[in-house]
């Protein structure tokens, strides 16, 4: 059963940075995985933030292009997201999540099945 644990969240000033790791275990690594960042504010929909597939190519969200750069250290198993120029309203709960792709005729997306428990960014203005 995959683990996915989140850490370096915390509270900082607008413009501060920040840098986010999600550990993974309990899998033996394959490289037909997908792996992402999400976020969800308090009454607000949970949101794609930054996403690598199984090919190596990165996603971003347009309210967090240009700040937030995602990167995976397959060795040891890390997804981090380095946080920079950050804002107020990127004040969420970060979570890591994995999932292998799932094609179609059209394309694949990844089907997202582990999910981590979240780690607190707060941004004050």
């Amino acid at each position: 059963q995959v683990q996915l644990v989140e850490s370096g969240g915390g509270s900082v000033q607008s413009g501060g940075s920040l840098r986010l790791s999600c550990t993974a275990s309990g899998y033996t690594y394959s490289d037909n995985i997908c792996m992402g960042w999400f976020r969800q504010a308090p009454g607000k929909e949970r949101e794609r933030v930054a996403i690598i597939d199984t090919y190596g190519i990165t996603t971003y969200a347009d309210s967090v292009k240009g700040r937030f750069t995602v990167f995976q250290d397959k060795a040891k198993n890390i997804l981090a997201l380095q946080l920079n120029s950050l804002k107020p309203e990127d004040t969420a709960m970060y979570y890591c999540a994995q999932g292998v792709p799932a094609y179609y005729s059209g394309g694949y997306y990844c089907a997202y099945n582990s999910w981590g428990q979240g780690t607190q960014v707060t941004v004050s203005s």
